[in-house]
């Protein structure tokens, strides 16, 4: 299952064998067939203890009639191996049991892997089987032992056979999909399959989906033909039949209607289809199927049309599962939207079943968006800091560094600022907040505030007790020039803050010590040249009116911050050396942009101009050549 905030559900023993099946069912489209091999031998190791307690269960069963009718024959002794025989004679009167003997010692020597077989034997293997088992297929798929030999044949045939085998088995595709031994070749023929073959296991299994989901084996089946195997439309087909008998029957009806459309003027149409998407989310959820994208495709619908009590309703139900949405898209949506539609007291109940999943939750590449909605909707700050806080103390060096995780901690610093919100990102979150609208009574700015006053401190003790690790990294390195040149960040710091706050500017200036002809020294970091740039600037570059914003409230950067830099790391001895090596010259055009003209500056001038004949002008260094047009002027 996709990565993601661990589920939290407790399952009934039958569920918990069917989650099995879902790490054996669950291929990827793009999945090799080196992974698929896995997944047989997975099949067998966990079966084979299984297949052999059911044959040595048939042979005592053997040995008791056996032994009552020599006991009417005045028989002698029970013996094992006439047992075994007798056993073997039973499997041959069974309905292709000659053939499944047949074909045994053929499939054995099909899936040798170690040597793997040359192409040539492969095939001729493979036309062995195919002339045996060719007119028995139906019979043969429901067997334990069977079943394999067809997955295997069904691996390593060519289209137009695999395409044969799917016919031969038409009208027998839901009973593969509610069989223990069934479903694995099911679940074969969907990814080793053609579109039309998957097609007609769709069209075959339409009607009766919603029965399926609540089935141990079928479910399984189900979630998989939806999330790796479906194209767009298909899924279409597949949720629509959750609407009801109607939808199911008459699918051809309908096709491109969302359910907006099909409810939109027509209430009594509404309240039946929100009943039954209701009662199947409710049957799968009580059953440990929470988890599942098909079922999240399923709430979707239902909270797009969904009126206040059924959100209770259905808040209700999930509170305890809320963990379980957040890894998929689907599932996203169904729990922004009812963060955003609770009462305090509802949401008072989902952070406290999100608290155990927090560090899963805030680096999920869904999950963070159900995070930031959390930030955005609840107006109880405290009861979130008190919730998040223990999580993001400890792993906020990790999240920062994270492509998704560093999302909530980069709002609360700038809002939906479109340097790292989409255009998508932010019109989805914006319509949560809009959501939120009569639920949520905060001014949303205020609401924000509060959020960073609390977690400030948490960031600069987080970034001084990791520094080495996160400014040595891109994604880390924008986040501490965000906390650094933010005014509303700096604002909202208490004494200790602004101790905590200059004790990290100091830490900043000592990375760059030493020698800059070094491969590991930062200073050959991009992204280390672009936080320096921002600190000795003192400002924000506005991309839109191409010009550098100064800080307004923010102490310590700019000219002190340049001044520092200059006495501290390059000075007199080695300004040369940081000029015409092309990793640090802009550093060094930044100093002369910042301190040109000022008091502070003149040493920095004096030193500049006696090293100025020295400087190299090579192609490669355009800060140097840059410098020294600047000089010029």
């Amino acid at each position: 299952m996709t990565p993601t905030v661990k589920k939290s559900n407790k399952r009934s023993e039958p569920e918990q064998a069917g989650s099995k099946t879902v790490k054996k069912a669950r291929i990827s489209v793009e999945s090799s067939e080196d992974e698929l091999d896995e997944l047989d031998d997975l099949d067998v190791d966990e079966e084979e203890e299984e297949f052999e307690d059911e044959d040595e269960k048939e042979v005592e069963e053997g040995e008791e009639e056996s032994g009552e009718e020599k006991k009417e024959e005045g028989a002698g002794s029970n013996n094992h191996v006439e047992q075994r025989k007798l056993l073997k004679e039973r499997k041959m009167q069974r309905r292709a049991g000659s053939e499944i003997a047949q074909i045994k010692p053929i499939w054995e020597k099909l899936r040798c892997k170690s040597p793997p077989l040359p192409v040539e034997i492969r095939e001729k293997l493979c036309n062995e089987i195919w002339e045996i088992a060719k007119d028995h297929i139906a019979d043969l798929v429901l067997k334990h032992d069977a079943s394999r030999v067809v997955q295997t044949l069904v691996k390593f045939s060519n289209k137009e056979r695999r395409e044969l085998i799917c016919k031969a088995l038409t009208g027998k595709f839901y009973q593969l999909a509610t069989s223990s031994y069934g479903k694995y070749l099911l679940v074969k023929l969907l990814h080793y399959g053609s579109r039309d073959s998957r097609q007609l296991i769709i069209d075959e299994l339409h009607g009766g989906l919603r029965k399926l989901m609540r089935h141990r084996e079928g479910a399984y089946v189900v979630e998989d033909l939806f999330v790796l195997y479906s194209t767009h439309e298909q899924r279409q087909q597949m949720i629509r039949e959750f609407w009801g008998s109607e939808y199911a029957v008459f699918r051809d009806n309908h096709g491109g209607l969302t359910i907006e459309d099909v409810t939109k003027d027509n209430i009594e149409k509404r309240n039946i289809i929100s009943r039954n998407l209701m009662g199947t989310i409710t049957a799968s959820v009580e059953k440990g199927s929470a988890g599942f994208q098909i079922l999240h495709a399923a709430m979707k619908e239902l909270v797009k049309i969904a009126n206040d009590k059924e959100t209770s309703e259905l808040i209700e139900l999930l509170h305890e599962q809320f963990a379980e949405l957040v890894h998929t898209p689907e599932g996203c949506f169904v729990a922004c939207t009812l963060i955003a539609k609770a009462t305090a007291k509802e949401r008072k109940s989902i952070l406290k079943t999100l608290k155990n999943h927090a560090s899963e939750l805030i680096k999920n590449e869904h999950g963070n968006l159900v995070f930031i909605t959390l930030l955005m909707c609840v107006d109880d700050t405290v009861l979130v800091f008190k919730t998040f806080n223990s999580t993001i103390k400890e792993s906020l060096n990790e999240f920062v560094v994270d492509k998704y995780g560093r999302r909530p901690f980069l709002y609360m610093l700038l809002g939906l600022d479109g340097k790292y919100f989409s255009p998508i990102i932010k019109k989805e979150l914006t319509h949560y907040a809009v959501l939120s609208a009569n639920t949520s009574k905060k001014d949303p700015v205020i609401r924000k505030h509060e959020l960073l006053d609390k977690f400030a401190l948490v960031f600069l003790n987080s970034i001084l007790k990791n520094y080495s690790e996160i400014l040595l990294d891109n994604f880390g390195c924008q986040f501490v020039a965000e906390c650094l040149t933010n005014d509303g960040f700096y604002k909202e710091l208490n004494e200790e803050g602004e101790a905590k706050f200059n004790e990290l500017i100091d830490t900043i200036i000592t990375l760059f010590k030493g020698d800059i002809t070094e491969e590991d020294h930062p200073i050959h970091k991009p992204f280390s040249v672009r936080l320096l740039k921002s600190l000795i600037q003192g400002g924000n570059w506005n991309n839109k009116l191409r010009k550098l914003e100064p800080l307004g409230s923010v102490q310590g950067l700019g000219v002190p911050f340049a001044t520092k830099f200059y006495e501290d790391i390059i000075d007199s001895s080695n300004l040369l050396s940081w000029i015409n090596e092309p990793d640090s010259s802009f550093t060094v055009v930044a100093l002369y942009e910042s301190l040109k003209g000022k008091n502070e500056g003149k040493q920095f001038i004096k030193d500049l101009k006696s090293v100025s004949k020295k400087i190299e002008e090579s192609e490669s260094n355009k800060g140097a050549r840059l410098l020294l047009k600047l000089m010029a002027q």
